[in-house]
């Protein structure tokens, strides 16, 4: 055998071997991306729910980053592009885009079809009005860990505008993830602050969670405290761990304190609650974006049995109970409901498919329709309320159905009117 024959055999022959293999796993990760964006399509699973990436293909070089950076496998490659393929997985982590080499991904709020009302916010976290900072829920990021950073950072933005010679350097308000982390990096600058909470307790939305919900984040950094390794947990556990951190740094938050009003003052600003007043330089909001519930708007809404959250479903055990809303809090609201032994649950959404929430919770909705202890009915709309039961209309079809309980599960409305009585401009995003 020849020499060329030699180096032939050792070197072409190994490279012709991994490229064959390479494009074998380029095409079936290509089959695989390509059927799961035609799945989500077809079940109508197109819409984001918070902020998501944007993929720009004439830059985009398909290194296949973003797909292993996603930690909810909500990107793919198809064509050699990135493309969310899994819209109703991205639950905004933004790892995406911060592993492109390229830059070809940016993130953004809101779709074409369906806008995001997000309040003006600088990238130090200030609003359109001097001296009032927003993080957290209300800002468009729910995520527990992406939540405390902005605390923090807002915080540290709060800093760099020095002392004042108002009694308070910076009030706080919200006692969520956001509003925890702000209090512990206020205590870190030695800001003289306080921190207001409506609820008697912290955790945010995190309060509202249902007894037991299982509660997805990722490692985090609390400044006082250090890194915190938590992936999955228990809203019991995320409480528990809350008030922990809350002793071992010595904070003190004034629970059960609504803010009811913010007035400026010169260069500063006199926060109004349900028990004081505090004059303040600086004001970080850490409220939710819930504000308040949005309700059905139909007759016998205002008895006692309707609810806008689920605490409990042990309390609802041999009852007859309505869920309303399509979201993952009316999943799992009807899920642990219909768990309860001797429990009849009706899951009533005015859309033909669950389209904003997290794989999981749809699998699980669907095993308890098919196990027949959740009855679910799409494109249905409550019409009325009565004492022993509910009228419903589904595609023109009138149904009764026997009721004990009913759950309004339809998310809230942004505090628009609030933010716009102290100044802040609100904009809808369609995909910016």
């Amino acid at each position: 055998m020849s020499d060329d024959i030699i180096i032939y055999l050792l070197y072409v022959v190994p490279l012709v071997l991994v490229l064959f293999f390479y494009l074998r796993r380029h095409s079936h990760r290509h089959k695989v991306h390509k059927e799961t964006l035609r799945e989500n399509v077809a079940s109508g699973l197109t819409e984001p729910a918070t902020l998501h990436p944007v993929v720009d293909p004439n830059i985009c070089i398909g290194s296949g980053g973003c797909v292993k950076a996603c930690p909810e496998h909500a990107m793919g490659i198809i064509h050699g592009k990135g493309v969310l393929i899994s819209p109703a997985n991205c639950i905004g982590h933004g790892a995406c885009a911060f592993s492109c080499p390229v830059g070809a991904i940016k993130l953004v709020f809101g779709t074409e079809t369906r806008g995001v009302d997000i309040p003006m916010v600088e990238p130090n976290f200030e609003s359109n009005v001097p001296g009032i900072f927003i993080a957290g829920e209300l800002g468009g990021m729910g995520l527990i860990r992406k939540a405390i950073e902005q605390g923090k950072q807002a915080m540290d933005s709060v800093e760099k505008r020095g002392k004042s010679n108002t009694p308070h350097d910076v009030v706080i308000i919200g006692a969520g993830p956001a509003g925890i982390s702000a209090t512990l990096a206020a205590k870190h600058h030695g800001l003289r602050s306080v921190t207001l909470e409506q609820e008697d307790t912290f955790g945010g939305t995190t309060l509202h969670y249902p007894r037991g919900k299982v509660v997805m984040t990722a490692p985090m950094n609390l400044p006082l405290i250090g890194k915190i390794n938590i992936k999955e947990t228990t809203k019991e556990q995320l409480m528990k761990l809350w008030e922990n951190v809350v002793a071992k740094a010595g904070l003190k938050i004034n629970f059960g304190e609504r803010m009811e009003k913010i007035d400026r003052k010169g260069d500063s600003f006199n926060v109004t609650t349900n028990r004081a007043s505090y004059l303040t330089r600086s004001v970080l909001l850490c409220i939710g974006r819930r504000g308040t519930p949005r309700k059905l708007g139909v007759p016998g809404e205002e008895l006692e049995k309707v609810v806008y959250r689920l605490l409990d479903p042990e309390q609802y055990r041999g009852m007859h109970v309505l869920v309303v809303g399509g979201g993952d809090a009316a999943l799992e609201a009807a899920v642990s409901i219909a768990n309860e032994p001797k429990t009849k649950v009706t899951l009533s959404y005015r859309s033909n498919a669950f389209s904003r929430v997290k794989p999981k919770n749809r699998k699980l909705a669907e095993e308890s329709s098919k196990s027949g202890r959740l009855n679910i009915l799409l494109e249905s709309n409550v019409k009325e309320i009565k004492q022993k039961s509910v009228l419903l209309d589904q595609k023109g079809k009138a149904i009764e159905l026997p009721n004990d309980a009913v759950i309004v599960c339809a998310g809230g409305i942004l505090p628009t009117p609030f933010l716009k009585e102290i100044g802040i401009m609100v904009e809808t995003r369609h995909g910016t």
